[in-house]
């Protein structure tokens, strides 16, 4: 875990009041898994868009590899 994220247990309070969709890959967030906060771009991410996020990211919380170049 890093700074540039806050981890919750989805809580129906929480899916009550914001989007229960991921906000990179639009999944259904469902109520007791880990969901995490992008302090970043203020969304809800699930587990696995997390984890492939996180992995992109500089300790400035800046996207250093988009996974895209000239070719792809």
């Amino acid at each position: 875990m890093n700074n540039c994220f806050i981890d919750q247990i989805a809580s129906q309070d929480i899916l009550l009041r914001v989007t229960n969709l991921c906000g990179v890959c639009y999944d259904d967030l469902k109520l007791g898994e880990m969901i995490y906060y992008d302090m970043q771009e203020y969304r809800y991410l699930c587990q696995k868009c997390y984890e492939e996020l996180s992995d992109k990211m500089n300790s400035n919380c800046e996207v250093v590899d988009d996974g895209e170049g000239l070719f792809g």
